[in-house]
């Protein structure tokens, strides 16, 4: 989700690149993220051109606004001005919304961020597009509590597919599915169709049924694509707003 992401590149300082520890890019939660050297490449021709201007921030938040626009989604006028972190640690995305969250610890989790319900339910969609590894719903489909093996709020045709892709103690390392197998590239609101036809990956996707509040989004947004990218920009607005940094970096792999 894209609350959980936004600063995971430029808040980095791994070990590999001589900062000594491991990041919050190297951090569980983020271990599927590649092509960092996108972000490397616009920042090298922006430094270029005006240097120390645009931070690594500015840059990853245009570039997630882009690829939202390129994959069918909305358009939005990212806020610009936030600078980059200066530590960075694997340990802080323990921080970060879990896939097996309740409706309780969602809504804590947004909040602590200034963002609210309205927005947990739009920006969860975010899970429209990319790739889930087993470990993310193993927890659904398995040894779900000591009444049923599997989640009882899954439909259990779409467990039993999840199941033959992620079996029992499987080691593939990236063994899992597409988030949205349906239309797995285009941003759209398959993804709350699913939830209400209860073929949601994750139990927080699923948690979304969990109020009357957001319960209403959800049908909210499955039924309407242009309401649904009205309050997803509005959103991803709001969350450009957060601002921690303290400097803009001249190399996003490094602090100054």
């Amino acid at each position: 989700m894209p609350t959980t992401r936004q600063n995971t590149y430029i808040r980095g300082e791994p070990a590999a690149h001589g900062g000594g520890n491991n990041a919050e890019r190297d951090g569980p939660p983020n271990i599927s993220l590649h092509a960092f050297y996108v972000i490397e490449s616009a920042k090298k021709a922006v430094e270029d051109v005006c240097p120390g201007i645009v931070s690594c921030a500015d840059i990853l938040a245009l570039a997630a606004r882009d690829v939202v626009v390129q994959s069918g989604g909305p358009y939005w006028n990212v806020p610009k001005g936030r600078k980059d972190g200066r530590t960075s640690k694997a340990s802080e995305t323990t921080q970060l919304p879990a896939p097996t969250f309740n409706i309780s610890q969602l809504q804590k989790s947004f909040s602590k961020r200034g963002l609210s319900m309205d927005d947990l339910v739009a920006l969860s969609c975010g899970h429209t597009l990319g790739f889930s590894h087993c470990s993310s719903f193993q927890n659904r489909i398995q040894n779900f509590n000591s009444t049923h093996e599997v989640d009882p709020s899954m439909h259990p045709s779409f467990a039993a597919s999840l199941k033959s892709i992620c079996p029992p103690n499987t080691k593939a390392k990236n063994a899992g599915i597409s988030m949205d197998p349906f239309s797995s590239t285009t941003f759209d609101n398959t993804y709350y169709k699913l939830i209400l036809q209860k073929k949601a990956f994750f139990s927080s996707d699923q948690a979304l049924l969990a109020t009357p509040k957001t319960k209403k989004l959800v049908e909210k947004f499955a039924s309407s694509k242009k309401a649904f990218h009205t309050a997803f920009a509005n959103s991803m607005i709001k969350m450009s707003n957060i601002n921690g940094g303290q400097e803009i970096r001249k190399d996003c792999r490094f602090i100054n």
